[in-house]
């Protein structure tokens, strides 16, 4: 006497032969449906089965555009549904199925492709995944390269000026970031220095950053002045097109004159550069003009002052100020209170003592934004101070 299981509300009985088999079968589907990790052949291959094994008229997959023997539509009488839902129940696909001469699906048929589709939505999920992995880890490497190329086009060695201590540091946000930090050597002796930040974060304002690093290098060896330089640029960001407009440039330029301890200082939309010299009322130098790239025919001018021996100069972009403890913003005020009062005369030392404190600040919370800073120093008397 055979025996065999009566599915409830159905007249077929699958008898345990037929289990066997139909479980044999289903396994080496499976193995089949999961020897690949490409989506397009996991469909495929579950196409195949559909047709091949199980002598169905035709198979096909909703919206994908695949299809094995005689496409079926989902509102065609005789063709039946079956649907990949990923693990979260979201659907991805749907499996139509047809049988030959429009006739309906066995028990057999029936419960052989729904045990197929619950092995395909598995490995499809997983192909997804793959690809989506496999996506992320060759942007992942660009990103990396993109970081190290930014890095590269940073200064690459100390500019040593006699009677003074210079030092930056650069962190980004996200592998690369929009601040951008120069020092240029020019014929005349003097030393043009610039701390520029580009708005937003992130890939594109690093591209703008490079562009912007260009068009500031071919136009300062040529030693023009800082307000027809900062005009220029501002004139040629603004001509690149609405997408670079949308990617101002706020910016702080500085000419040293080493000799005389002369600087001129010219401020576009950028924040407050501090000189701090001793015996006196600290001094900002602040913004003269908009942001470059944001309005054409922009005029710049030039602030000149007095750097005095003793005395510490430090500009920065906003990823300093804009450090949170909770609600409460680190600000430009306790910056330039932590600049003066740093006990270090030389520059690297009083960049080490601000991130210090930012840090602390933060109480070890992720950074928000790039964060550049450049520091100098004039030594008081002995020039073997300069770093």
């Amino acid at each position: 006497m055979a025996t065999g299981v009566q599915i409830p509300g159905n007249d077929e009985t699958i008898d345990l032969q037929q289990q066997v088999a139909r479980l044999q079968a289903l396994l080496e589907a499976s193995r089949q449906v999961h020897s690949t990790i490409r989506e397009e052949e996991v469909l495929e291959q579950v196409l195949r089965i559909v047709v091949r094994e199980l002598e169905m008229a035709g198979a096909s997959f909703a919206g994908t555009g695949l299809a094995y023997g005689d496409e079926p539509a989902a509102d065609t009488a005789g063709v039946v549904g079956f649907a990949l839902d990923d693990r979260d129940g979201k659907r991805m696909t749907e499996l139509l199925v047809a049988a030959p001469d429009g006739r309906a699906l066995t028990l057999y048929e029936s419960d052989f492709i729904e045990g197929l589709s619950l092995q395909a939505a598995v490995a499809l999920e997983n192909a997804r995944n793959h690809k989506r992995n496999v996506e992320f880890a060759r942007v992942q490497q660009d990103l990396d390269a993109a970081r190290l190329i930014q890095r590269s086009l940073l200064p690459q060695k100390q500019t040593a000026i006699p009677g003074y201590s210079l030092g930056f540091r650069s962190a980004t946000c996200y592998e690369v970031g929009g601040d951008y930090l120069d020092i240029v050597e020019l014929p005349d002796g003097s030393v043009l220095l610039a701390v520029a930040d580009v708005a937003g974060k992130g890939l594109a304002s690093a591209i703008v950053s490079t562009s912007f690093r260009s068009a500031f290098r071919a136009m300062a060896v040529t030693g023009m002045p800082l307000d027809e330089l900062a005009n220029r640029i501002n004139q040629h960001h603004w001509e690149e097109g609405e997408e670079s407009r949308r990617r101002y440039v706020t910016a702080i330029f500085m000419r040293l004159r080493p000799d005389s301890g002369e600087l001129e200082v010219l401020n576009a939309g950028h924040n407050p550069g501090f000189l701090v010299t001793p015996g006196e009322i600290a001094h900002e130098f602040n913004a003269a003009g908009t942001p470059l790239g944001l309005l054409p025919g922009m005029n710049y001018e030039i602030e000149k002052r007095g750097f005095k021996p003793g005395s510490r100069l430090l500009f920065y972009t906003d990823g300093l100020t804009e450090v949170f403890k909770g609600d409460e913003e680190f600000g430009p005020e306790r910056l330039l209170d932590e600049f003066s009062k740093c006990p270090s005369q030389k520059a690297d030392g009083i960049l080490d003592a601000l991130w210090t404190t930012l840090a602390e600040f933060s109480a070890g919370g992720p950074q928000a934004d790039d964060m550049t800073a450049l520091a100098l120093c004039r030594c008081r008397s002995n020039p073997e101070m300069a770093a």
